[in-house]
């Protein structure tokens, strides 16, 4: 299994004419990484995917394929491949001949290029339809074989440029636990490319969040999902209910706010220096209802109720402003609260993220 350091981006710039697409991003992956850019539309993830692959010439900044400077370097020289969202596959081809395709290329011998065809049909589990053509194939099994395609000349790294948004969603879904599978049978760097909270939530070993050009935090999903570096990364990433609050003090890593809700609360920090207008985050799973209310407390109104299957979404009013709640159905029927009732609720600070405004 390779080691090291797979990709290292430093200081990147890109820039078409006037737009600047990328702001001096600068980050590592490891090797053997299953590595997520995640982002909003317009944000520079697959800009920077491009230029991984050879597509883009930075503007400003250096890229590195295990210790190599590759920024200047032609597509066709780096061990790199790529899956597109569209698979790219050639129709008047089989399976078997698209999969063969790029290796023939590479000057591999017939004997060679059958038994890689072989073991990346077995890998991906289509060996029965090897001699069947793209359009006999339903999006799932073309995907397969898209991927069969670009681990065949066994790559350094691999880049998959929003490969799931053209299928449905159950097969996303079959789609994510795949792609996690083969990186681990593999042991191939992955970078992967999604706007997508939930996939990147599900797959990654870590998240780099694109916003504005700029890294706005790179981290493991949990760190992500629990501790937002900013405001972008948590409301970008998960569902959450901010309010401005006024920070009294700071000590370290915490810090001491006035909440809308007539009590002080102390409570992790990101950002902040010192007293004044800040930001707080608390998800709404971490906000209990009736027998699940500890910690701060407080009574509101229930003005509204979607039911989600495993959960049920609640909107409370309280003290002047609305609070999403989620509560887990754990019962074999949950009926719920009904909207109107007033209930109790309750949050434990230390959920409670304080942001930089």
């Amino acid at each position: 299994m390779t080691r090291g350091k797979a990709v290292e981006v430093y200081n990147v710039t890109k820039r078409f004419g006037d737009y600047q697409a990328l702001d001096r991003v600068s980050f590592t992956i490891d090797a053997n990484e299953f590595f997520t850019l995640l982002g909003p539309s317009g944000c520079g993830k697959t800009t920077l995917l491009r230029m991984i692959a050879g597509f883009e010439t930075p503007t400003e900044g250096s890229i590195s394929l295990f210790g190599q400077e590759i920024a200047t370097l032609p597509p066709h020289k780096r061990r790199v491949n790529t899956v597109f969202q569209s698979y790219a596959l050639f129709p008047h081809m089989t399976l078997a001949q698209n999969i063969a395709f790029g290796l023939e290329n590479l000057g591999w011998d017939k004997a060679k290029r059958a038994a890689r065809v072989a073991e990346m049909l077995e890998l991906v589990h289509m060996t029965p339809f090897a001699a069947r053509r793209p359009a006999q194939l339903s999006g799932g099994q073309r995907q397969r074989i898209a991927l069969a395609r670009a681990l065949a000349p066994e790559p350094q790294v691999l880049l998959l440029d929003e490969p799931l948004s053209a299928l449905d969603l159950k097969l996303r879904q079959a789609m994510r636990d795949e792609l996690r599978s083969l990186q681990r049978k593999t042991g191939i760097t992955f970078i992967f490319v999604t706007h997508d909270q939930d996939e990147a939530l599900d797959m990654s070993d870590r998240i780099c969040v694109l916003g504005k050009g700029q890294i706005q935090q790179i981290g493991t999903p949990a760190e992500i999902y629990e501790e937002p570096a900013n405001r972008f990364v948590a409301d970008f990433i998960g569902e959450t209910n901010f309010m401005e609050v006024e920070v009294l003090s700071v000590s370290g890593g915490v810090a001491r706010v006035r909440t809308p809700f007539g009590f002080d609360i102390t409570a992790a920090q990101k950002g902040i220096s010192g007293p004044g207008p800040a930001t707080l985050s608390l998800r709404p799973e971490k906000i209990g209802l009736e027998d699940q209310a500890t910690g701060n407390t407080l009574t509101g109104r229930i003005a509204a109720r979607n039911y989600m299957g495993g959960y049920t979404h609640y909107t409370v009013e309280t003290a002047g402003r609305s609070l999403r709640v989620s509560r887990r159905n754990d019962g074999a029927v949950s009926e719920g609260y009904p909207i109107g009732r007033d209930v109790r609720l309750g949050f434990d600070p230390a959920n409670a993220r304080v942001l930089a405004q």
